[in-house]
């Protein structure tokens, strides 16, 4: 059995991310979507409030599960018994930067795999610091947001 944790901040959760998601679920036994709690960061939301809306938005399936976690995502593996990382490959910065963290977990914890998936080509450049700029300018993200994401975001962000 093959289980894998997707890491991430989801501040917030796009549509990129439910499209990770739904590529990533026939792949493995059990994915795991993990909040990663960062305290370099200063999040728009709460991991409570992130949490809650991957679970809104996420399709309900046995197969998936959501938490929070806080340290190394390769300590986070181990004492869960997880296999596999997910990470999404957008741009070749973000290859380069991926394939970097690969090899660094890779060392720390060979036994673990990193797997890169490409996101559907109309969610290639779509990040979340990018979205969160366009709500507080006013912009349109309905195409890339859920709707309660999207509401909740410009209740926090609007101008």
């Amino acid at each position: 059995m093959v289980s894998a944790l997707y890491p991430g901040s989801f501040d917030p959760v796009t549509r990129g991310h439910l499209d990770l998601v739904e590529r990533a679920l026939p792949l493995f036994d059990h994915l795991t979507v993990a909040v990663a709690l960062n305290s370099t960061k200063t999040p728009t939301f709460s991991a409570e409030e992130r949490v809650g809306m991957l679970r809104e938005v996420l399709p309900h399936d046995p197969k998936l599960s959501v938490t929070t976690f806080r340290g190394l995502v390769v300590d986070f593996c181990r004492t869960q018994g997880i296999g596999a990382i997910l990470r999404g490959v957008r741009t070749v910065s973000d290859f380069e930067f991926e394939y970097q963290m690969a090899l660094t977990n890779r060392h720390l914890a060979p036994g673990i795999e990193t797997v890169f998936v490409m996101p559907s080509v109309q969610f290639s450049y779509v990040s979340s610091s990018l979205i969160r700029e366009i709500v507080r300018n006013g912009g349109d993200v309905s195409s890339f947001l859920p709707p309660p994401v999207e509401r909740r975001l410009r209740e926090r962000l609007a101008p």
